[in-house]
């Protein structure tokens, strides 16, 4: 049986995967996140919550380069072994793969990870044992 992490009286405990992916507020669930492609906001416009608790540091880009790598990688060596492909040829396909796979998923893990810090109280050096 899992508990419910996070409590408040005001607004009901959104799962993170339903606000972090679409770069909702991970309080409220209406308001944005996120200035631009990956700045976070400073609070939510909705409902005032205090962004600046959250760090997700090098966190989402090295979980997209390490779910991107493989099948990239996969390519390339098919490319390589299989159709026999110069260096040059590979390269240039592989490339813009290797942007598409990296890039695009890079804010929906982002909005994750901080949705997922707020909604379990992470916060740098301290842990929560309260039920």
């Amino acid at each position: 049986m899992t508990e419910r992490p996070f409590q408040d009286s005001d607004y009901p405990p959104i799962p993170p995967t339903v606000t972090g992916p679409a770069g909702k507020c991970p309080r409220c669930g209406q308001g944005t996140i996120f200035n631009g492609f990956l700045t976070l906001r400073d609070e939510c416009e909705v409902c005032g919550l205090d962004l600046t608790f959250a760090d997700t540091a090098d966190g989402p880009a090295f979980f997209v380069m390490l779910a991107a790598s493989v099948p990239v990688l996969g390519f390339a060596l098919w490319m390589v072994l299989s159709v026999e492909a110069s260096y040059w040829l590979t390269a240039l396909l592989t490339l813009p793969l290797l942007v598409l796979f990296c890039v695009l998923p890079l804010r929906a893990v982002k909005g994750w990870l901080v949705a997922s810090q707020y909604y379990y109280r992470a916060r740098e050096g301290s842990i929560d044992h309260r039920p």
